[in-house]
């Protein structure tokens, strides 16, 4: 993400927090191909071309570390990446989140946390955009992005904080997704980008 978009992000977040357009299971605009986005499957020829090893993604248990090479902005970094864990909101909640509560019936914040350590290359001068790949899934369907509602969530630190990020040096990013009340599981997933498998860790909402 360049830091362009990641300003109008900023700004936005500064503005009443209203739902993003990608609905829970893909119904509203952007329709089908809103749970592929960020983490969807590489074609098949590029699987072809791809060795095996260099693929990463999979599915981990909840807080087990994976790899992984990202692009911060022109510099490559070598994260280690763990998802801790999911806090799940109540319908109180989402009245206090949403400006428009009627848009989100059914609907509760879950909050992924996600530590991100790194390993090689850096330091990453500021704004570090790995955090911003997270996305949670609930049931197999991927959540609402509440875009800002995880700056003051408690364990959640702000991107816009990191500052000269060197190697050996952790972070904890988070971001919150609208999913329905009652989920049975729920999943954070990450990737380096859009061609590349994801990184699943899997949850029990209790």
């Amino acid at each position: 993400m360049s830091k362009k978009k990641l300003w109008l992000r900023a700004a936005a977040s500064a503005a009443v927090l209203t739902l993003a357009l990608t609905g829970c299971g893909g119904s509203d605009e952007g329709g089908d191909a809103a749970p592929t986005d960020k983490g969807g499957s590489a074609s098949k020829e590029q699987e072809e071309e791809q060795p095996e090893e260099e693929k990463g993604g999979g599915e981990l248990a909840a807080g087990e570390k994976a790899t992984s090479e990202f692009d911060e902005d022109g510099t490559k970094v070598t994260y280690e990446i763990a998802a801790q864990k999911v806090d799940v909101g109540t319908a109180e909640d989402t009245r206090k989140l949403v400006s428009d509560p009627k848009k989100a019936a059914g609907l509760v914040p879950a909050v992924a946390h996600v530590e991100f350590t790194v390993k090689d290359g850096g330091p990453v001068a500021d704004y570090p955009d790995a955090g911003r790949e997270i996305e949670v899934y609930a049931d197999g369907q991927r959540g609402t992005i509440l875009i800002g509602a995880s700056d003051d969530a408690p364990g959640c630190e702000k991107s816009t904080d990191v500052k000269d990020w060197k190697a050996g040096e952790s972070h904890v990013f988070c971001d919150t997704y609208m999913v329905p009340e009652g989920a049975k599981e729920l999943t954070v997933q990450w990737a380096a980008d859009r061609d590349a498998e994801p990184y699943i860790w899997k949850f029990e909402n209790s």
